[in-house]
């Protein structure tokens, strides 16, 4: 079945940098597309960046342009975001998502909390 396992969050001070691993498995990797997602209490889920099978185009949410960066390793069947000057308002559970034959599927999340 399809799994996504999230690591790398923590807890970071404002101006540093975190980088998400998402390790997938159960489905081709390399033909779909992945995405990240962050939810920080009392607010809905949002799209943070997404990624297409070839890796590109990518988009990014206004928010984190220029701070995040998505990319994949296909070998690797793994997503990364790598998010620098990190703020506290960044501060959430950061999802990946994969979208799979029309159907999406989400791994469990990884907090990130920034914080002085």
């Amino acid at each position: 079945q399809v799994q996504l396992v999230e690591s790398g969050g923590g807890q970071v001070q404002p101006g540093g940098s975190l980088r998400l691993s998402c390790a997938a498995s159960g489905f081709t990797f390399s033909t779909s597309a992945l995405s990240w997602y962050r939810q920080a209490p009392g607010k809905e889920r949002e799209l943070v960046a997404t990624i297409t099978p070839t890796g590109g185009p990518i988009n990014y949410a206004d928010a984190v342009k220029g701070r995040f960066s998505i990319s994949r390793d296909n070998a690797k069947n793994t997503v990364y975001l790598q998010m620098n000057s990190l703020k506290p308002e960044d501060t959430a559970v950061y999802y990946c998502k994969a979208r799979v034959l029309f159907n999406n599927y989400w791994g469990q999340g990884t907090q990130v909390t920034v914080s002085s």
